[in-house]
């Protein structure tokens, strides 16, 4: 959620924080500010609202010094103000903190620093570790750290500096990312390595309970008892060029766009004629293990949970492999009984999604092996998962997701070749499969044809309150992604439910203002499907279809038909969402709305 960049070195910290800054937006936050130092003297500047706001101040009111720690905050404790935003002080200024985490014991130990005489000036719960960090600080920044560290309890990601230790950049790491970026007379700190693209390409990621020191010529990673530990040092695969917006309007649009090289990347290397089938290098389980599973439980969250739903339907078709799909968040806290043969899969943007870190976790703390598919390597769950797969998708600056969710659904459908072919699948089969998936890629540049009528149809509907996502079996998941992706950016209400049940309930909801959004390629319901669109056109409501080109059924229906490409069942939730991307995002734009940026959201959710 929150953004952190800290840099220590030879240049003006105050450009790079800022540019830093502006690279972690797409986290969501809702203040900005930095602090830097100077020998001794302290340089405090922060602003609610926008990055911009914060460079517009800093014009006024320059922050010298060639160390400092910046952040970007989404509110948990107390409303978005100037005071609120961080960094915090502690000790009248004798040091500045930034940190993203919740401290949950902080009220408590707040009372006691009150009754100490300490007056806090936010309603923050990072203030209280910028105030017992200083209450601590007896000339040694790293243990002032540490032993106010054995005093909190909740998740922390934070960045110390102070002016008795001017030099100097403490982190700590539990539960919140933190990663050290390495250069040449000069370091970093960050919560994401997206920040530090462009500045340095190789890092080290901290791990839990892990504290880091940095200064412009020197970096040690420490334990809980401050010995210095070996760390291993990563290359960042991404190029500066990535996280630009290039020539579209927003990122979204582009991510839409990459949409066909991210499921050639996703593809690559990975599909195998020989075999009729594909090859994983990451899962590190053995063959006998994986033809041995008898269950596997997909957890995710948000539009990664409707990717696992498209994955239960793959790996029960090609695979025969019984599958549970659940939401990390309430996995994380269930106790079900799980077979000894049972896998757990765990599908993430991000890999610090906490509620599917801790369903990691716990599964892992039960023995049960744990893969994961994930985009960011080196992230916390790719880290503490038995063996997994990358999605190779590129960084995805937009909050609303569109090509992770494409590349994750390609990637679900590779595993369920290669169990399939382990399993029961015939090698016609497999090498089908692998040339349908091969013609994928020209198939979603064929779709994305479809976008000046998306556009109109925008035009059209984009001030309506309510909106209906209706699909069936494969099509049920992507009905219940377009519904958020509406939800996410236009802030329109939306639901997404399987077609038939309609009549259960949700057809209360259709009068003629509210549009139901129809998936209806050929398939083996198709005339179920129908059936459920006439039973809306009866209530009036207004039907847009997402259908194949010159299917005359739909068109004689149905109020407004977006073509897509003819595709084999399986692959069709990868083609289908792809409009509906496309009819979010251009609701949003004429509502107004910050599509890159919707309110309230936060790209990667790490904290409960």
């Amino acid at each position: 959620m929150c953004g952190i960049l800290g840099y220590a070195g030879f240049k003006e910290a105050e450009p790079i924080l800022i540019e830093g800054l502006r690279r972690l937006e797409y986290r969501g936050y809702d203040s900005a500010g930095m602090a830097t130092l100077t020998g001794k003297h302290l340089h405090l500047r922060k602003r609610a609202g926008r990055i911009a706001e914060l460079a517009h101040y800093l014009q006024e009111e320059p922050a010298p010094g060639c160390v400092g720690i910046s952040h970007t905050r989404w509110a948990t404790h107390g409303p978005a103000t100037d005071v609120n935003a961080h960094p915090h002080l502690g000790g009248g200024g004798l040091v500045a903190v930034v940190h993203n985490g919740v401290i949950e014991n902080y009220a408590s130990l707040k009372r006691q620093l009150q009754a100490e005489g300490i007056v806090f000036k936010s309603d923050t719960d990072t203030e209280v570790l910028a105030q017992l960090i200083a209450k601590h600080l007896n000339g040694d920044l790293v243990e002032a750290v540490r032993k106010t560290l054995q005093l909190v309890k909740g998740t922390y990601g934070l960045a110390v500096v102070s002016p008795r230790n001017p030099e100097v950049i403490v982190g700590a790491r539990l539960g919140s990312p933190l990663v050290v970026g390495l250069g040449e007379g000069e370091n970093f700190l960050a919560s994401d390595p997206s920040a530090l693209v462009g500045l340095t390409e190789k890092v080290v990621y901290l791990q839990d309970h892990q504290l880091c020191s940095l200064s412009a010529d020197d970096w040690h990673v420490l334990d809980q008892e401050s010995v210095k530990v070996p760390a291993s040092v990563h290359s960042i695969d991404w190029q500066a060029g990535d996280t630009d917006k290039g020539a579209f309007e927003h990122h979204m649009l582009k991510e839409i766009y990459e949409q066909p090289e991210v499921l050639e990347n996703a593809m690559r290397g990975r599909l195998v004629d020989a075999d009729a089938s594909a090859h994983f290098g990451g899962l590190n389980l053995d063959t006998k293990q994986l033809r041995r599973a008898d269950r596997l439980i997909l957890t995710a969250c948000g539009t990664s949970y409707h990717a696992a739903m498209v994955g239960e339907y793959l790996f029960e078709e090609f695979a025969r492999i019984p599958v549970e799909v659940e939401y990390a968040s309430e996995f994380r806290y269930r106790n079900p009984p799980i077979t000894r043969d049972s896998i757990v899969l765990a599908i993430t943007q991000s890999g610090e999604t906490a509620d599917t870190l801790a369903a990691v976790r716990e599964s892992k703390r039960k023995g049960h092996p744990t893969l994961a598919i994930c985009n960011v390597v080196g992230s916390s769950i790719a880290r503490e998962a038995d063996g997994g797969v990358y999605l190779h998708a590129g960084p995805e600056i937009g909050v609303a997701s569109t090509k992770a969710f494409s590349s994750q659904v390609m990637t679900l459908t590779m595993l369920a070749l290669y169990l399939g072919r382990m399993r029961h699948l015939s090698s016609i089969q497999g090498s089908q499969m692998i040339e349908e998936m091969r013609r994928l890629p020209d198939i979603i540049r064929k779709t994305l044809q479809c976008h000046d009528t998306v556009r109109a149809i925008a035009e059209k509907y984009y001030q309506v309150k309510n909106v209906l996502y209706l699909g069936r079996q494969y099509h049920y998941p992507v009905a219940l992604e377009g519904a958020l992706k509406l939800k996410e950016i236009s802030y329109i209400h939306a639901e997404g439910y399987p077609a038939a049940e309609m009549k259960h309930g949700p057809i209360a909801l259709v009068d003629a203002e509210t549009p139901s959004v129809f998936l209806l390629p050929r398939g083996p319901i198709f005339d179920k499907v129908m059936s459920n669109l006439e039973e809306v056109k009866a209530r009036g409501g207004p039907v847009i279809a997402v259908a194949y080109e010159d299917d005359e059924d739909v068109a004689a229906r149905a109020d407004e038909v977006i073509v897509i490409p003819e595709t084999p069942e399986y692959l069709q939730p990868i083609v289908s969402v792809v409009p509906l991307q496309l009819l979010a995002y251009h609701i949003a734009l004429l509502r107004g709305c910050d599509v890159d940026k919707p309110r309230n959201l936060a790209k990667s959710v790490t904290v409960e």
